[in-house]
Formats: C-alpha cells, structure tokens, sequence
C-alpha cells in the first residue's frame, strides 16, 4: 500500500507484518503494532502510548469491524513519516466493543499530517469489505499474501441506486439529538412545513464523520458514506467531512447529521443534529439504510 504524497517509501512493508502474535490484552495488542512502526522507523515509544491512551479516554472505537481495529493517534515529535503496520494474532483479544470483539487483526498507523494517508485509508476500506481480501488478511501464513491483499487495485462497490434527487426534497423530520425520521417523499407538505408523518427541513449539504482525533477511523466512515451517495446519485448534493470530536461541536450546527461510534456518540452529547451510530465502518449496506432513514427516502 503506497501513498502518492510519499513516494520514497511504502507505508507498509515486510518488516512491519507480524503474523500470529501473542497478546495478553488489547493494550498488549496495541504495543505489538506501535512496536513495528518504532522498528521501521514510523514513530517512537511516545506513539505507542499515545494510541492505547486514545482507546482508554474515548472507547473502543478503532474496532470499525468486526475483529479489526485501527490504532491511531494525533502525531507527535516522535512520528517521522507517514506508515502502517499489520498484527495478527495467534488468539483474538477484546477490545470492549459491543458488537466487533473479538480482535485478531491490529493495524498501527501514524500519519505526519491530516492528509498525508487519506489515500491509503479509503483504499484499507475497500480492502477491509471485499470478503476474499479480508479472507487472505484473516487467513495467509505469508506476510507477501498480506501486502498484496492490502494493496490490490479495488472494484468498484456496488450499492442499488435508490434515487437521483437533491436531499432538498426528501422529507425529513431532524429533531435535536435524534435520528431524523420524516415523512414519505410523495407525502404531501402541509402549510406549516411538515408532511404527513413529521417536519421536514431544508438539507445543509453536509454529512460529518467523526473519531477521537479525525485522521483514521472517520475517514473509514467518508469513505463508505461518499460510495453510498454516489450509488444514489446524491453527491453533487452532499458533501461528507471526517473531523474530530472537538471539532464536530463546532461544525454540527452546519451539519445534517453526524455518523460516529457508539463510545463517540457518548462523548458528543447533544449536539443539536442526528447523531447515528454506526457499527461496522466499512458497511455500505449500514450507511445505506441510515441514510434513507434519516433523509427518509
């Protein structure tokens, strides 16, 4: 898996696939991946404990899938370049998700700035939802197999168009910390605004991701939500943004709906917007149905 912006150097190489590890916990297991990215010179010791501190102050939710979890951090001194590594292990762990424990597959990433590996992140996703290349990742003795599996050039998803109109004119109810669930789009609007099952407002055209520090796990859901609405036509008319928790209390009140974890949700609070939890990141039939329920279409 190689990133255009750092073309010298692959973001994941041999020496940072470690196959059939052993871990005590998921604070081991997270060890075991910031040890490859110290010995490959991606980040140091510092890194390490950042990324088990994320999971301790915001939730388990770098598990995006089921037995997959993405350990990230915000950068530090001690991240030299952009880069990942690959940990799978012998036993799967626990990591506290409600619904994606166990864990065998540990991925380390450290990125040098915001940008840097939003290419290798949307291309993970891909990865992560084809079930023959999660097959090769669950299953392969050979670290070659991995990489190969990691960056294989990926077919497009196929999601069933559902429509080809603006949001502007699918009927949604949006209430304040709740899911917006409106009327029929045939349903006729009434003189004060609402349909025949709810209020319905006017779409700000934008969508917000959201993880503890914005650079890994909010990508995976861009990513996924952006193939929903090409599949329906709608992305002319929605932008989706991956933003952090602190930033998205900012930016809710310009947003139509924000799509995060569960543990995220919790820290978010009321933001004034839908906040949807999403379980597996990586779900375009998830993203789907959320998206028809809170646009109601």
């Amino acid at each position: 898996m190689s990133d255009p912006q750092d073309p010298p150097q692959e973001l994941i190489g041999p020496s940072a696939v470690r196959l059939d590890a052993h871990a005590e916990d998921w604070r081991e297991a997270v060890r075991l991946a910031g040890a490859l990215l110290r010995d490959n010179g991606i980040a140091g010791e510092s890194y390490t404990e950042a990324m088990i501190r994320v999971v301790e102050e915001h939730g388990p939710y770098i598990v995006i899938t089921p037995g997959f979890a993405l350990a990230h951090a915000r950068p530090d001194d001690s991240v030299s370049r952009t880069g990942m590594s690959f940990v799978r292990l012998a036993e799967p762990v626990a990591f506290g998700h409600e619904t994606n424990d166990p864990v065998r597959i540990v991925m380390g990433m450290a990125a040098t700035g915001d940008g840097a590996h939003q290419s290798a992140m949307a291309n993970l996703a891909g990865v992560l939802a084809d079930p023959e290349r999660r097959a090769v990742l669950d299953t392969t003795e050979d670290p070659a197999q991995v990489l190969r599996a990691l960056d294989a050039e990926l077919p497009p998803v196929q999601t069933p168009r559902r429509t080809t109109e603006s949001p502007d004119t699918a009927r949604s109810a949006v209430t304040a910390g709740t899911s917006a669930v409106g009327g029929s789009a045939d349903a006729p609007a009434a003189e004060d605004g609402t349909s025949a099952t709810g209020p319905t407002v006017k779409s700000k055209n934008l969508i917000l991701t959201v993880c503890g520090n914005g650079l890994g796990t909010s990508l995976f859901l861009k990513n996924t939500a952006e193939k929903v609405l090409d599949a329906w036509g709608w992305t002319p008319y929605l932008n989706v943004e991956a933003t952090d928790t602190i930033s998205a209390k900012g930016k809710a009140k310009d947003a139509d709906l924000i799509f995060t974890s569960g543990a995220i949700a919790e820290t978010l609070g009321d933001v004034g917007v839908p906040v949807h939890v999403i379980e597996n990141f990586t779900s375009t039939d998830e993203i789907d149905g959320a998206l028809r329920r809170l646009y109601d279409v």
